[in-house]
């Protein structure tokens, strides 16, 4: 697990501290009380903290020196003070540090809480800064590495789109308006015929001698999702930053809640139907081969009454893990409801598609599900279909009868659909 390292003077402010750290987040924590216990802790192990809370007056090290301990060794930094002087508040954000909190009440652990949370997720996610000019460009990349985001560099439109194609998981783009060969409209106007609003972000930016507010408003109204003026202060990029990538985070959870199966993470129905249908027209426009597979977990019921419906519960998200890893990239996993699971593959040859589901079945027969003192094994039959038919339902039909004649002689088989 992630490790947040903790310097407090207080013991009392760490021990509250550590502990929601740990228990509300689940992350481990390591806890020192002077700049001599954290620095000895830097040394030995700086690679292990994936982020630092400190506090800016330590009995040792009275005027932030900890701060550029810690900086100075790559560990991103949220600072708690009390002291909210405008000198120290300027030295402080000088030193790029991720943020700043004050201690005041229970509010201020729970920002703080929040704050580790953000950048942690922050470093699954990746942001394109486009701007011709070096200098623009390292300076707000830097600001964005702070908070532990993974950057590409862009110095125009054009490059930007080819990187966009090449790292289609981008997230954001923070673009410049003045720029040669693509500017910031004609990029915003390729993105957007490609990506909505909600699928990625796109902030202008801009110190362009045209006023500021007609070009922010021209960017708004032309699709972006946010602007921000040069120059600006770190607090103000960062609020902005953080507020457009946790609008698309509420985006994508409001998608999964609708689309994705509450006990195994898999997509449900409604999302292989709605999605699944895309990709048979799409492969049958392509002439690419595609394929469907229904498939059920033998003796489910026996199961449960065996060794209750919390194993019951266990054995269906090992069966999820285990399709989630075997067709990752390759297709569509769904939980079609019980025991019973549906999986659509795309651009697996035909001569290997059987060989891939027998190898699947026996991955399963070999998995060994553990209950305290028992053990045991599963099984699971699949009938799969690999031949167009005139609909997505009509193969998905045929794979069902498929499996039915798999469950009825014998369980734990495959049997695909005659060439």
């Amino acid at each position: 697990m992630p490790t947040v390292l903790i310097v407090e003077d207080s013991k009392s402010v760490a021990s509250i501290i550590d502990s929601k750290v740990r228990s509300v987040l689940g992350f481990d924590t390591v806890v020192a009380h002077t700049y001599a216990q954290a620095a000895e802790l830097i040394h030995g192990e700086s690679d292990n903290f994936f982020i630092a809370l400190l506090d800016y007056h330590l009995p040792d090290a009275q005027y932030g020196e900890i701060v550029n301990l810690a900086i100075s060794n790559d560990i991103p930094s949220i600072v708690f003070t009390s002291d909210i002087k405008d000198d120290i508040r300027q030295k402080i954000w000088s030193k790029r540090v991720v943020d700043y909190v004050l201690k005041e009440d229970i509010h201020s652990v729970e920002y703080i809480l929040y704050l580790i949370k953000r950048i942690y997720l922050n470093s699954f996610l990746k942001v394109l800064v486009v701007d011709d000019s070096v200098s623009s460009r390292k300076y707000i990349s830097n600001l964005l590495k702070v908070h532990r985001y993974t950057v590409f560099e862009a110095a125009n439109g054009r490059e930007a789109l080819q990187l966009i194609d090449l790292h289609k998981d981008i997230k954001m783009v923070v673009t410049d308006f003045n720029m040669p060969e693509m500017d910031g409209f004609q990029l915003l106007k390729e993105l957007r015929s490609k990506y909505s609003r909600e699928e990625l972000a796109v902030i202008g930016i801009s110190s362009h001698r045209e006023s500021n507010n007609i070009l922010a408003a021209r960017f708004i109204k032309r699709g972006a999702n946010d602007f921000i003026k040069k120059p600006f202060l770190s607090e103000e990029f960062y609020c902005r930053i953080t507020q457009n990538i946790e609008m698309l985070h509420q985006i994508q959870t409001n998608k999964d809640a609708a689309n994705m199966d509450f006990l195994t993470g898999l997509y449900n129905r409604r999302y292989f139907f709605t999605e699944g249908k895309k990709l048979y027209q799409r492969a049958k426009r392509e002439k690419s081969d595609l394929a469907i597979a229904l498939l059920d977990i033998d003796h489910f019921k026996k199961i449960n009454d065996t060794y209750g419906h919390d194993i019951g519960d266990l054995v269906l998200k090992e069966i999820a893990y285990l399709l989630s890893r075997k067709f990752k990239g390759k297709g569509i996993v769904a939980r079609f409801g019980g025991e019973e699971f549906c999986i659509l593959t795309e651009g697996v040859k035909r001569e290997n598609i059987f060989d891939l589901f027998d190898k699947l079945r026996t991955s399963v027969q070999d998995k060994i599900i553990t209950n305290g003192d028992n053990a045991f094994s599963i099984t699971v039959s699949i009938g799969l279909c690999h031949m167009f038919n005139d609909s997505l339902d009509e193969m998905i039909k045929t794979a069902d009868l498929l499996l039915y004649d798999a469950k009825g002689s014998g369980r734990n088989k495959v049997i695909a659909c005659e060439d």
